[in-house]
């Protein structure tokens, strides 16, 4: 299937996927609901013409959203045009290879509608959830960039850094449909 060309301006949304009731903070909703209703909404956006939407990260109680690429896959299934993206990956937190793989399997799964921000997440929970100090804060998301760019780029990555085990000529598969897999920066405040 060959996706429609893109137009000048494109419209999208980012969305959550909440644990608690949005009148109260009350955290007895049903998760699965929850997730579902999301996916519900992605197809939704599709049918009334969006162009994008974004699923957000989070490592916190009060968010279902922690595996993006998995609710976005589920969306595939039920979606054929609108492009699927996170808003943000939490690329300081997580290996970029890993992401690379989820993405560029969504991007397979989607007939090619994946992309991905990336950013260093305005909350700062996944830190020690996984073992990472703050202070490396700014240096995680440089060095984790730089290679998720170098993997996207080649095949075959090799690429040493302070804060991951070094690559010495690895391929990194599947590769995506899209060459090259779309990378935004993705920065609040």
């Amino acid at each position: 299937m060959q996706l429609p060309p893109r137009r000048t301006i494109e419209i999208g949304l980012d969305s959550f996927a909440t644990a608690f009731r949005k009148e109260s903070t009350d955290f007895a909703v049903d998760a699965s609901a929850s997730l579902r209703d999301l996916v519900t909404r992605i197809a939704h956006a599709e049918a009334v013409g969006l162009d994008h939407f974004g699923v957000g990260e989070h490592h916190r109680r009060d968010f279902l959203d922690s595996a993006p690429p998995i609710i976005l896959a589920a969306a595939a299934a039920k979606t054929s045009r609108i492009r699927l993206t996170s808003a943000v990956t939490v690329l300081s937190a997580a290996d970029p290879v890993r992401v690379f793989q989820q993405f560029a399997t969504l991007d397979l799964l989607s007939q090619g509608r994946a992309e991905m921000v990336v950013g260093r997440g305005s909350f700062i929970e996944s830190f020690p959830l996984f073992g990472l100090q703050l202070k490396d804060y700014d240096s995680l998301f440089t060095e984790k960039l730089d290679l998720l760019l170098q993997i996207r780029a080649r095949e075959h990555v090799t690429w040493s850094g302070r804060h991951r085990p070094a690559l010495t000529g690895q391929g990194v598969y599947p590769r995506p449909l899209q060459n090259p897999l779309p990378v935004w920066i993705g920065v609040g405040g």
